[in-house]
């Protein structure tokens, strides 16, 4: 038996539940006479909504079919051989569920070892290899090709990536060696590092083949057919495939120590992966694949076996899975169809909202506001940005035509809400207003119609409480910019019924966000623990803690941003807003920075001054505070603050503001973009301790986004 049949016959025992891809072997004769060619196509049996993985049975099937092809090509029958996908896809690399059941440090080994054992053996063939790139390629299934002597891709490839590190491991199979060998160290560390850390940023087939790493870009309709053209070509010497050598010198190390800086400036060392990554191609560049090769291994046993992986896992499987199926969300059937929106208020959020329920739903969206000027400003924004997409390449003239169209506004509720179905207010955060206009309302739109707010902290009982029919109100909580941010925090007040609920929920799959079903409690979820630990930071600086030790307090999570960012970001005056509201429902834990309040009454906007390349500062804030004198160390503020958060999140879930943890951080990942390798927040407040700390329990069960026991 081979090295790499017995490493994957090990493997295969730890992954039982595996979706076992097929690698079937077929001849063809190349195009001009070009000589008899083996293709293996990888195929797991499903749609493209099930995409190809690889576990260990499907590397042996891999292996199996290299085994024929090998003695084919040794025995002179094939000129070449190549590997391409399904439709629609190529395959999106390892078999995550699979990687989480590994306990051991040798069982993770085993799995690096038999991926190399079988992709290097494509390099090996004596006939030489091609990748036909025809669909999605994510992690094993860009590396399997890295291992081929030449590549092709499709134009209409959009999901091309590397993401290894985005989970906490890295490119194992091959990619962090070969990939800086063909493209060079600038180019790897870029597709590697820079696009996993910028929110797992994908290339598209352009791209692909603009960085080398691709030979040659095909149309898709014939894609296949122009790639064996192009392969006769090759293979009979007509065509000569030409790349640059790749900068072994004091580039290389630049690379590198660029990589470096990006890490440290997103995730602050909080997390290994994007650091071994960079180790290794650091270790490439004299260009020993071999010792590469050995490093990957080294790498992915140890991060396999890391609870940042798995936290990055289960983070992954939450925005994959549990976004995909809203827990609590009523039966689809009770949805009623919604032809046209209305929009109350027409400021840049009311805007932004106007400009996605259009874009999304295709239906006619009107906004109103209190005069002319105000309307025609929200309405102007909306036509200005459908202008930039159409500018962008992201629209049609004739979509952008439609779009404009279908955006109006008005200053007569009655007129232009009559025959509304759903209509979403976006009015300043005033109870006293907020009711009001949804009286307005009540007695203009038609009785089926929804009425939804984008409250961020207010009641919405309490919102609907004088109304006839408060069954028909129901919270909408968007996250700022609502173009980038996925969330939306669907709000049940007391007397919602399952029909405007059941409403809401089609609305947000139509507009592709990730709803979570949410209880009527003060600041709902994502701002309830924002607040709260902002609070904290707020409340050390009130007591003597410098500003600037406070704000890096929370750098070794490797969050987005910092506290006083975040802040700045919201706006100290929202901020101020939502802190009071949550002080008045929960006063033992919530307070009001009376420094905050002087910032907000002085009309300022932001701590920070950025006028000299770095934040510093800003003199006029710091000269509004009044402190006293007990500052903490950055540690003590730390550990002040993820105390906070663990109890409020325990106490969330007594209320049952969410069903269940996993519910907080599907929030806190989707909607203010907190890391995969914190889980979101659960997973790392119970590898910390935190959580048994402050709670006297887990927050999730070992082997949730642990490593098992």
């Amino acid at each position: 038996m081979s090295t790499s049949a017995e490493l994957l016959r090990t493997a295969a025992e730890r992954f039982p539940g595996e979706v076992v891809t097929q690698a079937q072997v077929r001849h063809l004769d190349l195009p001009d006479r070009g000589g008899r060619f083996a293709l293996i196509t990888l195929d797991n049996g499903f749609d493209h909504k099930k995409p190809t993985t690889f576990g260990p049975r499907s590397l042996a099937n891999i292996d199996a079919a290299i085994d024929q092809v090998e003695a084919e090509a040794r025995d002179g029958s094939i000129v070449g051989a190549g590997i391409t996908g399904k439709p629609f896809v190529f395959a999106v690399g390892a078999d995550l569920k699979g990687v989480s059941e590994l306990r051991t440090h040798d069982e993770a080994l085993a799995i690096g070892r038999g991926g190399h054992a079988v992709f290097k053996r494509l390099s090996a063939l004596p006939v030489p290899t091609f990748a036909y790139y025809n669909g999605a390629a994510l992690g094993g299934g860009v590396e399997i090709g890295l291992h081929c002597t030449y590549r092709t891709v499709s134009r209409s490839v959009a999901g091309f990536a590397l993401p290894e590190v985005f989970l906490g491991l890295v490119p194992g199979w091959g990619g962090c060696t070969l990939l800086p060998q063909l493209i060079g160290a600038e180019r790897a560390v870029s597709v590697i590092v820079g696009n996993a850390l910028n929110q797992n940023r994908q290339l598209g087939g352009d791209q692909v083949h603009e960085l080398g790493i691709a030979d040659a870009l095909f149309d898709a309709a014939d894609f296949l057919e122009q790639s064996l053209v192009w392969t006769s070509a090759v293979l009979r010497g007509e065509l000569a495939v030409a790349r640059p050598e790749p900068d072994r010198g004091a580039a290389w190390d630049e690379a590198v120590a660029a990589g470096r800086e990006l890490a440290d400036a997103k995730v602050h060392g909080a997390a290994p992966a994007a650091y071994r990554a960079l180790d290794i191609i650091a270790q490439v560049r004299d260009g020993d694949v071999a010792a590469g090769f050995d490093a990957e291994d080294r790498a992915l046993a140890d991060l396999i076996q890391g609870d940042e992986l798995r936290s990055g896992i289960y983070a992954f499987n939450l925005v994959q899975g549990r976004a995909k199926r809203p827990v609590g969300a009523p039966d689809k059937a009770l949805a009623r169809p919604v032809t046209k929106v209305g929009v109350v208020g027409a400021g840049l959020m009311a805007s932004q909202l106007a400009l996605l329920f259009a874009r999304r739903l295709e239906v006619p969206v009107v906004l109103t506001d209190i005069d002319q000027e105000r309307v025609d400003k929200g309405v102007g924004w909306v036509h200005e940005q459908i202008d930039l997409l159409l500018l962008k390449g992201r629209i049609k003239q004739d979509q952008a035509n439609r779009l404009k169209a279908s955006v109006t506004g008005s200053l007569d509720k009655a007129t232009a809400f009559a025959d509304a179905d759903f209509v979403i207010e976006a009015v300043f955060e005033e109870m006293g207003l907020k009711q009001q206009v949804f009286a307005e309302l009540e007695a203009v739109v038609p009785p089926h119609a929804v009425l939804a707010t984008n409250t961020s902290s207010l009641s919405v009982t309490e919102m609907a409480a004088k109304l006839e029919h408060p069954e028909r109100v129901v919270g909408f909580h968007f996250f700022n910019p609502v173009a980038v941010l996925p969330l939306l925090e669907i709000v049940r007040a007391e007397r919602t019924d399952d029909a405007t609920l059941a409403t809401a929920f089609a609305v947000s799959r139509k507009l592709k966000k990730t709803s979570v079903l949410v209880k009527d409690a003060p600041a709902f979820v994502v701002n309830r623990i924002l607040t709260r630990f902002m609070g904290e930071v707020l409340r050390a600086i009130d007591e003597g803690t410098e500003v600037e030790v406070a704000d890096r307090a929370l750098a070794p999570l490797g969050l987005p941003m910092s506290p006083i960012e975040l802040l700045e970001l919201v706006g100290p005056a929202v901020a101020h807003h939502v802190a009071g509201t949550l002080e008045r429902a929960y006063p033992d834990r919530f307070t009001v920075s009376a420094n905050l309040a002087r910032v907000v009454e002085a009309g300022k906007k932001t701590f920070y001054l950025h006028d000299s390349g770095s934040p510093r500062l800003d003199p006029e804030v710091l000269a509004l505070f009044e402190t006293g004198g007990n500052p903490l160390t950055a540690e003590q503020v730390r550990d002040r603050a993820l105390d906070a958060i663990a109890q409020e999140i325990g106490i969330m879930l007594e209320e049952g503001v969410v069903a269940e943890a996993q519910d907080i951080d599907l929030c806190l990942i989707t909607g203010a973009g907190w890391p995969f390798h914190l889980g979101g927040i659960t997973p790392y407040l119970d590898r910390a301790g935190v959580s048994e700390r402050v709670l006297g329990r887990r927050l999730l069960e070992r082997g949730v986004a642990s490593v098992p026991a």
